[in-house]
Parts: structure tokens; sequence; C-alpha cells
């Protein structure tokens, strides 16, 4: 089960906020607190999830970083 960073339960289609700027990999971007991840989906591993950016597409985030919407 997926929980945010304060431990609210995460599911398929939720929204979800950065809780703090994150460096992305490879992409030379950084992306800001307070950024929208729309439609997330739940991945095999509990502590990660796939969710859409605007202008950049899909991407995978630690749960650690992320505050439901």
């Amino acid at each position: 089960m997926a929980k945010d960073a304060n431990g609210t339960q995460l599911n398929d289609g939720d929204n979800v906020t950065l809780v703090k700027d994150l460096k992305v990999k490879g992409a030379g971007a950084t992306l800001k607190r307070g950024t929208m991840v729309k439609n997330i989906r739940l991945t095999s591993n509990d502590k990660e999830i796939e969710g859409k950016i605007d202008k950049m597409g899909v991407i995978v985030l630690k749960t650690e970083f992320l505050k439901k919407a």
C-alpha cells in the first residue's frame, strides 16, 4: 500500500503535489515544490509511483516527496 509523506493512502488516478524541490536526473531540470503530478499509477514498489507532469511526460517519483492533492 503506497502512502504519501503524510501517511495518506495513494490510489491509481490520484493527483499529488511535490513537497520539496527535486532535481531530475538526465533532464537537467528541477521540479519545484508544489508541482502537480496528475493521474498517478501505482507500481509494484510501494515506495514509487508513475505520474504525468506537464511538459515532461511520465516520470517515476518516490512517495516520500509527495502529498495527496
